[in-house]
Formats: structure tokens, sequence, C-alpha cells
């Protein structure tokens, strides 16, 4: 186990942060997965579950059963964690410029598409190292102006030329569920099995370009780009994992998401050994666009009336809204048929705020997919 040291420029004189990445393995191999948590950093599950990783990525080490690298971060957003708004952790948002910390990182392919020109051939290996090569070197390139955009990068190029990469986070309150690229939904229903997913929401673009599409997007746009007489690879299996609700903090699930995730690294042959058997899926893969948003149509108290978890028909209510000062009931309504996965922790509704999520199986939506 190696310990790197990844510096913050100064935010102020005399302070100044520092991102920690783990290294287990060998990093010479070839093979590489990169794993973080709690980029929204008010979103804790993940470091736990960070914790007992570690824990088990000590002992494969020891027992040389790690087949290349696996680098851990398990605190990837320094900046977010010291926010703190009288009592209150903010860990979404920098408070400096409003800008949420999983998005605005770099989009690569235009860049790829044109130094990549004339230097990739008809063999698939060697396409895929040009390819790291080369997307290395934009971000070398990247000239940070803050302390934020540093982090950015530094975790971005940190993840670039991994095989898989994990971004572990968590909703308001929710069922486990999982964010990937459409092309990668064959390699990530494992995943969603071994962690009990109850949905698996899948997009080519959700927008504002977060985390997991930067180290991603670019494989199969560049595939697109080339054509098939240029063969490349989706180089990079890049999934975002919601480990349920902010308050779902404690022992027996973050030793239970580990080992799922230490499973899911065997079955995919980063860890030597035989995993155990696929645990039979608890969701079928939804298109992201399908996901339903449901919104408050006025201002109330939300009592929710079904639980997280539960298939939801179109024209079912989950919960209702109460005017505490005229008594009107209006019932929340969804419009679609699908699982309900995600819902706010708060209990009172400004109008038009997002309340909860419905995983749809017919796509509808375009443009930016994910919340704020």
């Amino acid at each position: 186990m190696r310990n790197q040291k990844h510096l913050l420029p100064e935010i102020s004189s005399g302070s100044q942060r520092t991102i920690h990445s783990w290294h287990f393995g060998r990093a010479s191999s070839g093979k590489k997965v990169y794993i973080q948590s709690s980029l929204h950093a008010d979103e804790i599950p993940g470091m736990l579950v960070s914790h007992y990783l570690r824990e088990a990525l000590i002992e494969l080490e020891r027992a040389n059963a790690i087949a290349g690298e696996i680098v851990l971060v398990p605190v990837a957003n320094p900046v977010g964690l010291a926010q703190d708004i009288q009592g209150s952790a903010f860990g979404r948002f920098d408070l400096a410029s409003g800008i949420n910390f999983n998005r605005g990182y770099q989009y690569l392919t235009p860049k790829l598409e044109t130094t990549l020109r004339g230097k990739l051939g008809t063999d698939l290996v060697q396409n895929t190292r040009i390819v790291r090569e080369h997307a290395r070197a934009i971000l070398n390139e990247w000239q940070p102006n803050n302390e934020v955009t540093a982090m950015k990068k530094i975790l971005q190029s940190l993840a670039i030329d991994a095989d898989i990469v994990l971004d572990l986070h968590c909703d308001n309150q929710a069922v486990m569920h999982l964010y990937t690229g459409t092309p990668l939904a064959e390699a990530t229903l494992p995943l969603a099995q071994y962690l009990g997913a109850r949905a698996l929401l899948l997009s080519v673009l959700s927008g504002d370009d977060p985390f997991d599409e930067s180290c991603s997007r670019h494989w199969w746009e560049l595939a697109e780009a080339f054509g098939p007489a240029t063969p490349i690879a989706l180089g990079c299996q890049s999934v975002t994992v919601e480990l349920r609700g902010e308050s779902d903090v404690g022992h027996a699930n973050a030793q239970q998401d580990a080992e799922a995730i230490i499973q899911f690294l065997m079955h995919a042959g980063h860890i030597e050994g035989n995993p155990t058997e696929l645990p039979q899926a608890l969701c079928a893969a939804t298109p992201l666009e399908g996901s339903e948003p449901i919104v408050a149509a006025r201002a109330g108290i939300l009592a929710f009336t079904r639980e997280l978890g539960e298939l939801i028909h179109a024209g079912e209510s989950i919960g209702d809204l109460i005017d505490p000062i005229s008594g009107t009931v209006t019932p929340l309504i969804a419009s679609v048929t699908g699982v309900f996965y995600a819902r706010v922790a708060r209990r009172y509704a400004q109008h038009g705020m997002r309340v909860a999520k419905i995983a749809g199986h017919v796509a509808y939506r375009s443009g930016n997919l994910l919340s704020m």
C-alpha cells in the first residue's frame, strides 16, 4: 500500500488542503481500478465503505491477490468537507462559485478526435494505450485557476487511465441505485446484482460533464467517430454508485457494500479468486431519460404514502402536499410506471421543488437529466 498526497493550491495564506490517494497492487500491470467517495462531501456513506475497502485491500495485497492496481480516494473533496453553515454540512456546491462539485470536468472528445487522427491503427490494445496517453496529455495541459478546479483536475487525472471507475455517492433518502453510460449497461449489471441495486439508470449524455462521464464518454464517442475500421474499446467502465440515503451510515451496510464491490472486482478479473455466485438482479436497466422527477405543484407539508423501492404505476399517488393554512391536500401523482427509488429528506416542499424520482422504462426527457 502506498499513500500519495496531492496538494491543492492555497485558497488563503497559511491554508492548504490535500487529497490522499491510496494505491494497492501493481501499477505496472496495465490493469487499473479507481474508486473515490464523497465527491459531494456531505454524502458520508461512501467514506465508511472506503474504510472497509481499505481494510480488505490491505489483506488482498498481502496475499498478492490484486491483479493490477487499485486506487482508493476515501475523501475526494476536502474543500466541500470543510464547508459548514451554522452547523449544517454544505458539501454539494462550492460556496465560492455555487458550482456543483460533480459538474464541469473536462470533456475530452473534441481534442482527442483531433490529436488522434493518423495515430490509431487496427490493434485494439494498442489503440487503448494511445487514447489513454493522449487523454492524460490533455489533462496535463489543463490550467486550473482556483482550488476547486485543481481538485477536479487531480481526481480526473487519477481516474483517466482506469479500466473501472466507481464514484461513491448517496441521495437524500433512497434505495441503492446506479448511474452509468448506456454502452456500459451489460458490464455494470453484475455490480448492480452484487450491490442489490433497485435501479440502474443509463444515458449517453446526462449533461453538465459529471465526473463519471468525464472518464468514460469519450470512448464510445471516439468509436463512433473513427468507425469500425479503427477498433476502439469501451476503455473505461465508469459508474456512479448511490449508496442509499445520507443517513444510511452504519457498519453493517458499509461492510456489505465493500464486500459487494470486492466480489464485483473479482468477477471482473481485477482481484484474483473465485467470486460468489451472482445474486438475482433486483432491477432491469432503464433510461435516465425515463426517470421522472416528481415536482411539488404547490408549497406544503410533504407526507409520503408509498415506500422507497416500491413499484409505482402511472396515475398512482406517492404522497400528499398539505397546505398548513388552507388545509388543501394535493396528491403527488406519478405519470410513469417504475420503481420509487429516491426522495428528499425535507418534509416541507417549496412550490416547484423536486421531491421524488421514479425509474420509468420509457425515455421521454431530454437536456440536462441530473438534478442540481
